[in-house]
């Protein structure tokens, strides 16, 4: 049995030669080239089909049952409010924690500084100072009742990643007029691609070791959410 070996500066073999071929012909065929040059991108992104769902069909009403129940689901605990009523029910579930210390977003919305607790604002927070936080509270950009996602694109309001991701206890604030049922109708919100995203599914949880179900490995343990009743 013999091989053809190419060597740095040799001439490849026929077998190699066909090869090349077979492979740029390939390229041709998935990108329709013809030798030119290809499509626009614009073109083709385009062109391509688009058969999947891309929009609910549930009601408003239903939409946020959803959203709610697949949250529960996660363990995460949620309460509705009016925006009349958003202060108190942050002050209630601040003081039903049982804790003290809070991290925010530098954005955060003033009034939901509620008194009578410990505030650190994130001017740059250092690790080792979120780490002392017991919990954090932070707006968000959307939720997707489908699937119970809550989604930070981490504005001034929502924070930084890692101020939410360190403490035990997250607090998240979700608006009605926020949610949407599928995640096409997510992407249709952004009006430009985000620099980061997060996606929250319930409080952070893993069963790799051994198949133990252990919370709080990758992010907050306690998942808490007051949905806010604002027109929709």
């Amino acid at each position: 049995m013999s091989a053809t070996v190419s060597t740095p500066g040799s001439t490849p073999g026929p077998a190699s030669g066909q090869s090349r071929k077979r492979i740029l012909d390939r390229v041709r065929s998935a990108t329709h080239g013809s030798g030119h040059g290809f499509a626009e991108p614009a073109d083709a992104y385009a062109a391509l089909p688009r058969t999947y769902v891309r929009r609910g069909t549930l009601t408003a009403e239903a939409r946020l049952a959803l959203m709610i129940e697949r949250l529960r689901e996660y363990d995460a605990e949620v309460i509705e409010c009016t925006p009349a009523n958003l202060v108190a029910s942050i002050a209630a579930q601040l003081t039903a924690s049982g804790k003290h210390t809070f991290a925010a977003p530098e954005g955060l919305n003033s009034d939901w500084l509620v008194p009578g607790f410990d505030w650190k604002a994130d001017h740059r927070l250092t690790t080792a100072e979120i780490e002392q936080a017991e919990g954090v509270v932070t707006a968000c950009f959307c939720g997707v009742a489908d699937s119970g996602t809550i989604v930070l694109h981490h504005s001034p309001a929502e924070g930084r990643r890692v101020l939410t991701l360190l403490p035990d206890w997250y607090l998240c604030i979700l608006r009605a007029s926020q949610v949407v049922e599928t995640l096409p109708e997510y992407f249709d919100r952004c009006t430009q691609p985000p620099v980061l995203v997060t996606w929250i599914s319930g409080p952070s949880a893993t069963a790799d070791i051994e198949m133990t179900r252990i919370k709080g490995v990758h992010g907050p343990r306690f998942l808490h959410v007051i949905l806010v009743r604002d027109e929709i």
